[in-house]
């Protein structure tokens, strides 16, 4: 555990200076670690204790630079779905939901391309609606994982604020939002002693890195506070599919194998898919099916094949904007008849 404890405390200042840097997500580029240290579950309110105490410190080291416009729409909608996303945690896995988010961070690469003129021009002001949409969104995903950072960072850039108020005004909308969570987790019973004590040791980390971060900022250009915060996006996004990808084959038991019909198949739980893309079909999903999954018409079918040959097999096939199918494998002699239908 002492190894754990102090690990995580030289990861977290790191991890929060690179936030202060970047405008957010230490919270993200932590997920990852503490998925090693602790079940899925309680990941949330171990993060939520060290980032509470991280906004705290930060809004008062820059309680000068907050954007009351932005903090006014935002928090109020953030509250209900907060709590909505927690409520959530029983019955949704946060590993997939962290799957999603890795993937709209990497999104982020074309801007790491983008010139200061470019960038400059995309930087105006939402529309308050927006900043409502914003709140309510950054609320629901931080009920469920614990972190928001990095995730809305692109928003807070191309607001046009500057790197000392996207800083002070992240830390006055989210402590509003950890502090809900902290309570709802204690409600709900999703918490553990071993992540009160890696909770504290963000905290204690944090203040550190909030306190000292100052002498840092004022170096930094705007252009590069830019750069950087797109750079750290794309990495953690990366690092987080990477991560939350282990975790979900080890928990959820994929794997991949090759069927009867000598296709890559899937294993997921106790389920068997098959992945077959083609440039004139597109993407399909098929799932080996028993008999009493098809369709009246299609039964009918079956049993009128059935005596023409030694074993039928049977997958329903699941392709976008499609209506689902059925293919029959049908085997004489060691020789394979595939016949399709639809349903």
């Amino acid at each position: 555990m002492v190894f754990k404890i102090g690990l995580l405390f030289l990861a977290t200042i790191l991890a929060f200076w690179i936030s202060a840097i970047c405008g957010g997500g230490a919270s993200l580029i932590l997920v990852p670690l503490l998925n090693w240290l602790l079940p899925t579950s309680v990941v949330p309110f171990s993060l939520t204790i060290g980032t509470f105490t991280s906004s705290a410190s930060r809004i008062i080291v820059f309680k000068k630079d907050i954007c009351w416009k932005i903090f006014f729409w935002f928090v109020p909608f953030s509250i209900p779905a907060v709590l909505l996303g927690a409520w959530l945690i029983k019955y949704v896995n946060p590993l997939y939901l962290q799957l999603i988010v890795g993937l709209f961070l990497l999104a982020n690469l074309p801007e790491l391309f983008r010139n200061k003129k470019q960038q400059r021009q995309e930087e105006k002001p939402y529309p308050k609606f927006v900043l409502a949409i914003v709140g309510f969104f950054a609320g629901f995903i931080s009920g469920i994982t614990g972190a928001i950072g990095l995730l809305f960072n692109r928003f807070y850039l191309r607001y046009g604020l500057t790197k000392e108020e996207i800083v002070a005004t992240r830390a006055a909308n989210e402590i509003f939002l950890h502090s809900i969570k902290l309570i709802i987790y204690l409600i709900l019973g999703l918490y553990s002693s071993s992540a009160f004590w890696l909770g504290l040791t963000i905290a204690i980390a944090s203040i550190i890195s909030s306190y000292t971060v100052k002498f840092i900022l004022p170096h930094i250009s705007e252009f590069l506070f830019r750069k950087v915060g797109y750079g750290a996006m794309v990495v953690s996004g990366i690092f987080l599919l990477v991560g939350t990808t282990q975790n979900i084959i080890t928990q959820d038991k994929m794997s991949f194998s090759t069927n009867q019909y000598d296709e890559r198949t899937i294993h997921w739980r106790n389920s068997n898919f098959v992945l077959e893309f083609a440039f004139d079909d597109g993407l399909e999903i098929e799932r080996p099916i028993n008999t009493n999954e098809l369709p009246d018409k299609l039964k009918t079918k079956y049993n009128e094949l059935l005596p023409q040959y030694d074993k039928i097999l049977l997958e329903k096939v699941f392709k976008l904007a499609s209506k689902r199918s059925y293919e029959f494998y049908c085997y004489k002699n060691k020789k394979l008849t595939k016949f399709e239908f639809d349903e």
